[in-house]
């Protein structure tokens, strides 16, 4: 399947998870208010954190590995057995841990312990959520768009109703239950739908571990810890920064803004999770690369940018119809917010090839560097320059990333010394 016609398809998901998140921000902005949206951000950076590691981090190496064993379905099953008892054995490990600190936990991070029963819900639907994102990323290396795409439809429509219902009835309290068991319950769906598939059998998922195969993944677990570590965390102490610096209703501006640039650049992001690392997982040729990453630079980075100009010349309907009148000081945040999110898009077309062949120590080293200059550069400007501040560390990050990252492999894809370009594989990531 073509970048154009995955574009399409997936587009369909994507405007139906973008209009659910759209309604679903409404919602929280009237019911729980700037600081209720710092306080929801705060949980699903805790969310993210420990679905990667219940998981074992391994998702984005089942999708490469599944695309890389394409023909050899013998490998494969090797890797879903490996893979389906690494998260089912790590999700319920982390499930017991998360019901046994849920008070201290609801206390560190959503500053009252009072919220310790949704951690308890939670811990209680966490291994349907990793096992649902295992099937996800099945599907996703299988190429089998079709059946990612309706499981991700599912996903959000049980993301609209669960969570404007919790939210309406229960107000704060309701939403966060909701983040934690949403995507718990979509794995029904994305259960129902895989076993119509040719090459699904339960008896592929279970068995013992691999030894070879949880040596491939475990270059992955090594990248997406990093991401689970660097990234959340890093958005955690900005968010906290912001609160005692500015105020918790500044931190939910941000959070708001933050939120508004993921829904819109859906489309962008799940196209390279969908497409661009499968297929660059399987092409070892550095020609083809090229012609690959030229292609998302011709298509993905313009409609990026339009997007981005679209949002800023709208942005004052956008406020009220999305959010409320409450958030209208978000204002100042968005001409550097829709810059950096153009930057991030066009470092990420180049950085996607970190992950397609496993370049796991450049990916780790640059992971952490900038997602500690994001925050370096957030303190910085703020105490400078205020609100705004945050937003301009956000395209400084991205500009220099994407500089960085094009220094280091720019070269590597696009430049060739000989008329027959050697052969790209996993065994030949970059030596740092």
């Amino acid at each position: 399947m073509t970048l154009i016609k995955t574009s399409l398809l997936n587009g369909l998901a994507v405007l139906i998870r973008m209009l659910t998140l759209l309604g679903i921000n409404k919602v929280l902005a009237i019911y729980v208010g700037p600081a209720g949206y710092a306080t929801l951000g705060q949980f699903q950076n805790a969310v993210q954190m420990t679905t990667i590691f219940a998981s074992g981090a391994i998702n984005t190496g089942v999708t490469k590995y599944t695309a890389e064993y394409l023909v050899d379905e013998e490998r494969q099953r090797r890797l879903w057995r490996t893979s389906g008892s690494i998260v089912l054995g790590g999700s319920l490990l982390t499930a017991v841990v998360l019901a046994l600190l849920s008070q201290p936990l609801a206390a560190w991070l959503l500053k009252d312990a009072g919220y310790y029963d949704v951690f308890v819900w939670f811990a209680l639907t966490l291994p349907l959520f990793t096992l649902n994102a295992l099937l996800l990323a099945i599907l996703a290396g299988k190429k089998d768009v079709g059946r990612y795409v309706a499981a991700n439809i599912a996903g959000s429509l049980f993301a609209l109703v669960v969570t404007t219902g919790m939210t309406v009835q229960f107000g704060l309290r309701g939403a966060l239950v909701a983040l934690a068991i949403y995507q718990s319950m979509a794995f029904f769906v994305t259960l129902w739908l895989c076993r119509r598939a040719d090459w699904f059998r339960l008896d592929h998922f279970l068995g013992g571990i691999d030894r070879d195969m949880a040596v491939n993944l475990g270059k992955f677990t090594a990248m997406a810890l990093t991401s689970a570590a660097c990234v959340p965390v890093s958005h955690m102490l900005i968010r906290n920064y912001l609160g005692t610096a500015l105020g918790w209703e500044m931190a939910g501006y941000w959070e708001a803004m933050w939120r508004l640039s993921t829904t819109y650049l859906m489309l962008v992001t799940t196209t390279l999770g969908v497409y661009y690392l499968p297929r660059l997982s399987e092409l070892t040729d550095p020609a083809e690369l090229r012609r690959e990453i030229r292609e998302g630079y011709r298509l993905i980075l313009p409609l990026s940018a339009a997007s981005s100009v679209l949002i800023y010349l709208l942005r004052d309907p956008i406020i009220t119809l999305l959010f409320s009148g409450d958030f209208t000081p978000m204002r100042e945040l968005f001409a550097w917010q829709m810059l950096g999110d153009t930057l991030k898009i066009g470092s990420w077309l180049l950085s996607f090839l970190m992950l397609s062949k496993a370049m796991t120590g450049l990916f780790m080293i640059l992971e952490v560097t900038f997602s500690a200059g994001f925050v370096l550069l957030t303190w910085l400007f703020v105490e400078r320059l205020g609100l705004q501040g945050v937003a301009i560390a956000h395209a400084v990050t991205y500009a220099v990333y994407w500089v960085v990252v094009a220094a280091l492999l720019g070269r590597r894809i696009f430049k060739s010394s000989d008329r027959q370009d050697p052969p790209l594989s996993d065994s030949s990531s970059m030596p740092l």
